[in-house]
């Protein structure tokens, strides 16, 4: 069995079987890839069937030289889960990756931004649109990117989407009279998620007067958030949409997408959310991933604990 092979016979397996997503998929193949390259450079024969553990143990000393630890253990991952295919259908007998062991990692708290920070970028965004409808220019085409932009922020944050479900979300999926749209996840798996009347007034807003003027792009008929040529945004475009919305804001943080998700998460549990209901809006299938996004400063958990607490 030739690496190649043995790759796509994973791939088809992490997406047909494990539902995995595409990016997560290219992350894996890519791993794996440098491990063939390796191979390839120290002029080794082995095959996925016949690598040896040394081989793979060398692979990883030179890696770990590179990369942090963050990323050594995804690396590690990759292998094993990898390996563990192949043993798993009787390719191999064995599994050369078994004794590796990751680096400890301690728990990373995610970036957030405050209430006032949030509302402070979504104002610059309106601002600068209502500016152009004062002075008469509202056929300006940064017009119609305000009123995009302005109603993909207040959906990130409304809804506490990853950026990838931002960027697939249909018209087919918004449900507004029942207050809810319709998000796929990871693995295609479908939630639905409560939206503010806020969010669908800045949706309802892009969508009669930005999105209707735009020539749509065949194919691209139903997805909600567009390109100036009608087509679905990158994740690339959206990375750099929140970047510039922040530097214009005098946001000095280096935020991104998922910080939006994080900020959604930690305000609604400091409001009194209950964090089951907090995992099943953030897609999440283990409740300790949602106690990583959620997390409460000491002043916060103090005031809980007293408050609750029978003996205060």
């Amino acid at each position: 069995m030739t690496w190649e092979t043995a790759l796509n016979d994973y791939t088809n397996y992490l997406r047909l079987e494990r539902g995995l997503s595409d990016n997560s998929i290219q992350s894996y193949r890519s791993d794996l890839r440098k491990l063939e390259v390796f191979l390839s450079e120290s002029k080794s024969n082995e095959t996925p069937l016949k690598i040896k553990p040394e081989t793979i143990q060398e692979y990883l000393y030179r890696e770990a030289k590179e990369l942090k630890p963050r990323s050594q253990a995804r690396l590690v991952s990759s292998l094993k889960g990898f390996f563990a295919y192949l043993q798993f259908e009787n390719y191999r007998d064995d599994n050369p990756t078994s004794l590796l062991e990751s680096p400890r990692l301690g728990r990373k708290l995610p970036d957030t931004l405050s209430l006032e920070e949030i509302i402070k970028m979504i104002d610059f965004i309106k601002q600068k649109r209502q500016d152009l409808e004062v002075s008469g220019r509202s056929h300006h085409p940064n017009h119609a990117l305000l009123i995009r932009n302005e109603a993909i922020l207040e959906t990130l944050y409304s809804c506490g989407l990853r950026v990838s479900e931002l960027t697939h979300l249909k018209l087919s999926d918004l449900f507004f009279e029942e207050g809810f749209i319709r998000v796929h996840g990871k693995g295609n798996k479908q939630r639905f998620v409560p939206i503010t009347e806020v969010a669908v007034h800045c949706i309802e807003l892009y969508m009669t007067s930005s999105r209707s003027l735009l020539d749509i792009a065949s194919g691209h008929e139903d997805i909600l958030f567009l390109n100036r040529r009608g087509k679905q945004l990158t994740r690339a475009m959206i990375f750099t949409l929140i970047r510039q919305a922040a530097s214009l804001a005098s946001v000095k943080k280096k935020i991104s997408p998922h910080t939006f998700r994080h900020s959604f998460a930690t305000h609604l549990l400091q409001g009194g959310a209950d964090l089951r209901a907090i995992q099943q809006m953030l897609g999440h299938e283990s409740i300790t991933t949602t106690e990583v996004y959620v997390h409460l400063d000491r002043s916060d958990l103090k005031k809980s604990i007293l408050k609750h607490h029978p003996r205060n």
